[in-house]
């Protein structure tokens, strides 16, 4: 899963700059077995709201935990169903013009103003803000670490 192969370079990555338990994380945007990344600019920012609107997608959060020795202690993915309310130009172009868009998966925060787009969440809501914490704070009690 591409998720996961990024989350575990990431983790990889910041290891080899601060070894010891560290932790990473990658979300991707799925809908029809396509991904969505991050916006480049408001255009494709549109294109991509357009085509979650009134529509179920997935959001896939991929994790890896490595030990202190470099080691992966843990990898494992969280897949959460979303479900947007139909959307229409306006409403697009003004959550566009508040900024949140851009650096998000899928072009919307949950979190944030991109609420209102949602109408409904099946599963981890946390995960859809970019990191399942109930999983994670397992990941850690089971170490001593929380």
């Amino acid at each position: 899963m591409f998720a996961q192969r990024v989350a575990a370079e990431k983790a990889r990555a910041a290891h080899a700059q601060r070894p010891g338990w560290t932790l990473a994380a990658d979300t991707i945007v799925e809908l029809d077995g396509c991904i969505f990344g991050k916006p480049e600019d408001a255009d494709h920012a549109a294109a991509t709201l357009r085509q979650l609107s009134g529509r179920t997608h997935l959001v896939r959060t991929a994790m890896t935990l490595l030990a202190p020795s470099g080691a992966t202690a843990e990898e494992a993915s969280v897949t959460t169903e979303v479900s947007f309310r139909p959307l229409d130009a306006k409403g697009i172009r003004a959550y566009i013009a508040t900024g949140e868009p851009f650096g998000k998966a899928g072009a919307y925060a949950i979190q944030g103003e991109g609420a209102r787009l949602v109408d409904r969440v099946q599963g981890s809501y946390t995960n859809v803000i970019g990191l399942p914490l109930e999983e994670v704070a397992v990941w850690l009690r089971a170490r001593g670490l929380a």
